[in-house]
């Protein structure tokens, strides 16, 4: 018999379609759905939990939290902000943020500058020299010299206590060029060559062609790095020694580890030192990781589709 004409035979169609149907309608199918959606709920109590818990316990009454500190889902009553007027009083607050914006602002303009241009080297077809130089890049993504060729390095540089520490050593990231290379590579070529014969020149191609084009890719990389520079903190606590240099997540750390000083609140007593400083650190974590938590979601929605055009091609 023609298996064309099997194909074409409207009950093998209808049967199909039948089959399809009580796939997903079928008590697997049921049972896999239920299972998925209380797995999903489980992750996302476990992820969001121990945020809720620092931002209800910064605000808590710091009696009633010392005498019940275990589970909560509420804050003990009567709320109280004075941890948070403590924080914004903190001398190194304001100049960690300060040190941290900085780092951020110049920091991105290097990362995504230098990431478009090696990107758009190791995408071009028929450059020289292409394919060893890639080679050589991505195997600084595998292998790095260490800590102390690194520190050898800043210091020989006279970058030491510099914020340029920082930024430079983090200038650039393999994985997030490769990205940006696979995106470039999944431009038409045609659109290249057109642009070369009316007289486009290599940076016109990049910011009228490339850049345009992947402007998802470029917001996928544009949140990787600002979330890498905002949560950095070991380079900056190798390199700077300054109290007043230091950014806002090397201060963060410090207070975590050390505490707060206890001796501003002796009028309080120890008990109430220690109740005061626990909740300072409670507000200090609610106020380092806010504007983050601001911006992370408006470029949630570049996300998968960026990083999944830079992963079309490789």
């Amino acid at each position: 018999m023609n298996p064309d004409k099997i194909n074409a035979s409207p009950e093998v169609k209808v049967i199909k379609v039948k089959k399809s149907t009580l796939n997903q309608e079928g008590p697997g199918y049921k049972i896999f759905s239920v299972f998925n959606i209380l797995f999903l709920i489980g992750v996302l109590v476990i992820t969001i939990y121990p945020v809720w818990f620092v931002l209800i316990a910064s605000v808590s009454n710091p009696i009633a939290l010392m005498e019940d500190y275990g589970l909560m889902l509420l804050p003990r009553f009567p709320l109280t902000f004075e941890a948070y007027e403590l924080v914004f009083r903190h001398p190194q607050l304001i100049s960690g943020f300060r040190n941290t914006f900085h780092i951020l602002t110049v920091g991105l303009v290097f990362n995504m500058v230098l990431t478009a241009l090696g990107a758009y080297f190791m995408s071009l077809r028929n450059c020289m020299f292409r394919k060893p130089i890639s080679v050589i890049i991505i195997f600084t993504m595998y292998f790095n010299a260490g800590i102390v060729p690194t520190f050898l390095n800043v210091q020989w540089l006279g970058l030491l206590d510099s914020l340029w520490s920082v930024i430079l050593i983090n200038s650039i990231n393999t994985f997030n060029l490769l990205i940006l290379r696979s995106a470039f590579m999944g431009i038409p070529e045609s659109l290249t060559e057109s642009a070369t014969i009316d007289g486009a020149g290599h940076f016109r191609t990049l910011t009228q062609i490339f850049l345009p084009l992947t402007k998802s890719t470029l917001a996928v990389m544009l949140l990787f790095y600002a979330v890498g520079h905002w949560n950095a903190w070991f380079f900056a606590s190798v390199f700077i020694r300054r109290p007043d240099m230091l950014p806002l997540q090397v201060v963060l750390r410090q207070l975590l580890l050390l505490g707060v000083n206890v001796d501003a609140f002796a009028a309080l007593g120890d008990m109430g030192a220690a109740m005061i400083a626990e909740l300072m650190q409670y507000a200090f974590i609610i106020v380092s990781t806010l504007p983050i938590l601001i911006l992370y979601p408006n470029l949630q929605r570049f996300f998968t589709k960026g990083v999944m055009i830079g992963a079309i091609k490789g």
